[in-house]
């Protein structure tokens, strides 16, 4: 399998920012954002969909000891309700940006949508997670700390499993918000059950 690109312009500090979470019914958007030395690199290292739990949970402590800097931020349901997922997105970007000790030289996005961050320059590089090490390892991070998030809401709201879906729209979901209607963590602005209506 091909290696992950270094970086995207040779001697500049670049900063690969990514978030998940984004197709859920419930809980936050988590963002990242992750400075990696230049040498830095990991067998391991993809994008973190094409990685198993354990093998992500391996590399989170790796990821934040080694990163020159690196942050993540939570972006909860109302905010995502108010501005919509796609805003709260970058908005969570933005807020792991504020977070870095280091002020990164340009910007590397997943995806095909951005806001200018300050008078930083970025690109938007769609399956960039799958390229770049540092979006590659802020996909890690982002997705390692919103799991663990949801285990946490788990213990409070065990009917919806978060557990094991981690708030994503299965089916096993959605019949638990039919049965035990929605929760405080729910984004009530999704689809919760498709084209179902009266959810309380």
């Amino acid at each position: 399998m091909p290696r992950l690109k270094p970086f995207h312009t040779r001697g500049v500090c670049e900063a690969g920012c990514d978030e998940a979470g984004r197709g859920c019914l419930a809980g936050p958007v988590v963002a990242a954002a992750v400075i990696l030395p230049a040498d830095f690199d990991h067998p391991l290292l993809n994008d973190s969909k094409q990685l198993s739990e354990a093998q992500r949970e391996k590399l989170r402590p790796i990821i934040e000891q080694y990163a020159l800097s690196w942050a993540v931020s939570f972006t909860g349901p109302r905010e995502i309700e108010a501005i919509n997922i796609l805003h709260a997105s970058i908005l969570g970007m933005h807020r792991a940006l504020d977070q870095l000790k280091i002020r990164p030289d340009e910007l590397l996005i997943d995806g095909n949508r951005f806001k200018p961050y300050r008078d930083i320059p970025h690109h938007c590089i769609i399956k960039g997670d799958s390229i770049y090490r540092s979006i590659a390892a802020a996909s890690i991070l982002a997705k390692t700390h919103r799991d663990e998030w949801m285990m946490r809401l788990h213990d409070e709201f065990p009917s919806y499993n978060w557990k094991k879906n981690k708030g994503y729209p299965t089916n096993a979901h959605r019949d638990a918000i039919r049965q035990q209607g929605v929760c405080e963590h729910h984004r009530m602005t999704f689809a919760l059950l498709r084209d179902e209506k009266n959810i309380k």
